[in-house]
């Protein structure tokens, strides 16, 4: 099935020039890039992407209890208020340097690239991934350091955050359709 994904090169990912071999990675594996551009995010676009939602900062905030609890670490706070920490601190890291926002296409595009980004948390990422290879990253650091993960990209975890991620970060005039050359190989054959 052909679907189309979001992806992100954080400012960790652009500041550490690894910007073509992570776009090298996706069109190795068969996908097509058929929307790509370079930004410096404001806050109202990033508060748009992390919508300040309390069902996202609940599951955030869960999230992050249970990491810390594996860490036999304690918290007085709420879910919803880590989460809401946690949501101002992502805001503050993409709008910290310039990403690169891209639309990707291809068979089962959000499970392959979900795939090939790896683990949210990179400690844990497996090598061959993107942040299995580039980053050793862990949320105990961003913990200690009140930063979120420094994971190098961003993809869209399903169907419906990639159609809201893409209709945020492109216009649709920004999007192309075209034929790469191996497509009939890859797609039809």
């Amino acid at each position: 099935m052909i679907e189309k994904t979001f992806m992100m090169v954080k400012p960790d990912g652009v500041k550490r020039a690894l910007t073509g071999t992570i776009i090298q990675r996706v069109e190795q594996r068969g996908l097509k890039i058929i929307a790509l551009k370079m930004i410096l995010a404001d806050k109202e676009l990033v508060g748009k992407h992390y919508v300040d939602d309390a069902e996202w900062c609940d599951s955030v905030g869960k999230k992050t209890m249970d990491s810390w609890a594996k860490r036999g670490v304690k918290s007085d706070e709420t879910p919803i208020e880590i989460g809401k920490r946690i949501r101002q601190w992502l805001m503050d890291y993409i709008t910290s340097g310039p990403v690169v926002a891209m639309v990707i296409e291809g068979h089962d595009t959000i499970k392959q690239i979900r795939k090939l980004v790896g683990d949210t948390s990179p400690h844990s990422a497996a090598p061959g991934t993107i942040r299995g290879d580039f980053s050793i990253d862990s949320y105990a650091v961003g913990d200690q350091l009140n930063r979120p993960i420094k994971n190098l990209v961003h993809a869209s975890g399903n169907k419906k955050e990639a159609q809201n991620e893409i209709s945020l970060w492109f216009n649709k005039d920004e999007v192309q359709d075209y034929k790469r050359i191996d497509e009939d190989l890859i797609y039809r054959t």
